[in-house]
């Protein structure tokens, strides 16, 4: 497996997380962040047990490498939640 760091919250202290990651092997993103344990926040979420929740600032969005031209080959149209 070969990871790529793709970007660093640049706030965070001691330059820690939340960072992101891409695996060229499967294709895939890794996302360190903190986990989401509040039981009111994650009672409106269906997570199986094989999952968790992170939470990321919306400012590492802006961060994330982007690729119009060729969107990743398994992402898929979803309906909004909060609707």
């Amino acid at each position: 497996m070969a990871l790529h760091l793709l970007c660093k919250d640049p706030e965070s202290p001691n330059n820690g997380s939340p960072t992101l990651y891409y695996d060229d092997e499967t294709d895939s993103y890794l996302l360190q962040s903190w986990k989401v344990d509040d039981p009111t926040r994650l009672s409106s979420i269906l997570v199986p047990d094989h999952e968790t929740v992170v939470e990321f600032p919306a400012r590492l969005l802006s961060l994330f490498p982007r690729h119009e031209a060729m969107p990743h080959k398994t992402a898929k149209k979803t309906e909004n939640i909060a609707d």
